[in-house]
């Protein structure tokens, strides 16, 4: 008998979540072939975490835990990923929250210094042409905001709604916020859900961006919002059986 020969997608689709936010992000497609190392520095521009001290755990669609991305030199395609599986980032986002605070001194260094530096951040990025150093990355961001942004403007508060994540059940709710949200890159939808099986009542770390009952908010990408006549169904929460 010949040898067999298992062909598998060269990519995976994945849900990302972290352990500051309670938001849903959309799906999001990387390849196999690129290191833990160049994942992070996606994650760092996606999640506001620092890619040199953030840890990547994986979870299957029971929401297990089923190993740590522990290695930076490894692809990524080595883990046993799976379609459908959630990266979740654990940071203590260190950096954000001290360009965030006034109260925290800052050790500044000229470029002309910093350039000089052998062992800087800036230099290790632009030798491995990762972030904001590898041109097509850029262009490809800017091109997905960009339809993130036209897809956001199309979708108007106060309009019936369905809400499909991967690996969750089909949701209706009501748009309740368009728009951008402090510390997080691209355009949301704010939604109230029909149901309580939301995240908050519509307040993101201190800031309200529209009113609905706790557990029946949500924040979601607008590739996962659907604008149509959806009418709102009747639960009857406290119904006796």
């Amino acid at each position: 008998m010949g040898d067999l020969k298992v062909v598998t997608s060269n990519f995976i689709n994945v849900q990302i979540s972290t352990s500051k936010n309670d938001i849903s992000f959309g799906e999001r497609r990387f390849p196999k072939d690129i290191t833990v190392a160049d994942l992070k520095a996606k994650l760092e521009l996606m999640t506001g975490g620092s890619c040199h001290t953030m840890k990547v755990e994986i979870y299957n669609k029971d929401n297990t835990f089923v190993t740590t991305l522990d290695d930076n030199n490894q692809l990524i395609g080595y883990y046993p990923i799976e379609d459908g599986m959630r990266f979740h980032v654990v940071d203590k986002f260190l950096l954000s929250n001290d360009f965030e605070s006034d109260n925290v001194p800052k050790f500044e260094l000229s470029e002309e210094d910093y350039a000089k530096r052998g062992d800087s951040v800036k230099l290790f990025l632009m030798k491995n042409k990762i972030g904001k150093y590898n041109e097509d990355y850029i262009k490809s961001k800017e091109q997905k905001e960009q339809e993130e942004r036209l897809l956001a403007e199309k979708i108007i508060v106060g309009s019936r709604c369905k809400v499909t994540v991967s690996n969750a059940p089909t949701r209706l709710g009501t748009v309740m916020y368009t728009g951008s949200v402090d510390g997080l890159q691209g355009s949301w939808i704010g939604v109230k859900y029909d149901e309580p099986v939301g995240k908050h009542d519509g307040t993101i770390k201190g800031k309200r961006y529209f009113v609905c009952p706790d557990k029946y908010g949500a924040l979601i990408k607008p590739s996962c919002v659907e604008i149509g006549e959806f009418p709102e169904e009747d639960y009857d929460l406290n119904e006796e059986l």
